[in-house]
């Protein structure tokens, strides 16, 4: 140990519409890893020589045209890289490698779930739940250090939200996926890194909708996006940061990034 490992996980919202954000976040924090989601592009036109560029010379993608799609961009080696399709039906919302530190590291886009938290009137909703279930069951059987990172697109505390009474029955704050979601937590008593830095029932949101004119004002904030690790690691965690000011730039992505660092 005395390493640090600097990790950034980003739901991008196009990595091509946004590359030079992306270029300011890895001159600006400089991360040895970043996990990208919703790049939104194939992996035959992904922008790699971008990342190159600044030294990010592995790279794991798992792409789709126009839609979900991710990434590990690191100037660390990548070894013995996989996809699952927890989804179930080919899309790209996984893909994950692992450190030579031994660590494994994961990087998921959870469906959003539509509008409708009703399984039966939304199907959208059921994919949803179907996909943190098949999480659950791997996290059950998982047996090595694992840090996985991305946009679960739940908030799962009352104070993951800006108003808990005006969200209950808004999907991404309902019982059910709060559930799912502890569920999945409890499979491997993984550590949520957010919440051991920043504890509950302090503020934290990681997302706000284009919707709202000024975000700032009405701070109508949601934390969709996590980093958790396994539970022996959780000694070695070091810090962890929600970069908020970058909601602010021109032409931001919805989400803003988030960094953990770790002793390795």
């Amino acid at each position: 140990m005395g390493k640090k490992l600097k990790i950034a996980s980003w739901n991008i919202n196009s990595v091509r519409a946004r590359s030079a954000l992306v270029e300011r976040l890895i001159v600006e924090q400089r991360p040895d890893i970043l996990c990208l989601q919703e790049t939104k592009v194939l992996d035959s036109i992904f922008p790699a020589e971008l990342f190159t560029r600044h030294g990010y010379v592995h790279h794991q993608l798992n792409g789709q045209r126009m839609h979900h799609g991710v990434a590990i961009l690191s100037r660390l080696p990548l070894q013995d890289a996989g996809k699952h399709d927890w989804q179930d039906n080919g899309e790209a919302r996984h893909v994950g490698a692992r450190l030579e530190c031994g660590i494994r590291l994961e990087n998921v886009y959870v469906p959003a779930g539509g509008d409708i938290p009703d399984r039966a009137q939304n199907p959208k909703f059921g994919q949803k739940l179907d996909f943190i279930g098949r999480m659950t069951r791997w996290s059950e059987d998982l047996k090595e250090p694992t840090i996985i990172v991305g946009d679960f697109n739940v908030a799962p505390l009352e104070c993951d939200v800006w108003s808990h009474k005006a969200l209950i029955n808004v999907v991404s704050h309902t019982p059910v996926e709060v559930e799912a979601l502890n569920r999945l937590q409890q499979a491997h008593d993984w550590v949520d890194i957010g919440r051991k830095f920043v504890p509950a029932p302090e503020r934290c949101f990681t997302w706000w909708s284009y919707r709202s004119p000024d975000w700032t004002k009405n701070d109508r904030g949601r934390r969709l996006d996590h980093m958790w690790a396994s539970p022996e690691l959780s000694g070695h965690l070091v810090g962890h940061e929600v970069l908020e000011p970058c909601r602010a730039w021109e032409r931001p992505s919805d989400h803003v990034p988030l960094i953990c660092e770790i002793e390795v």
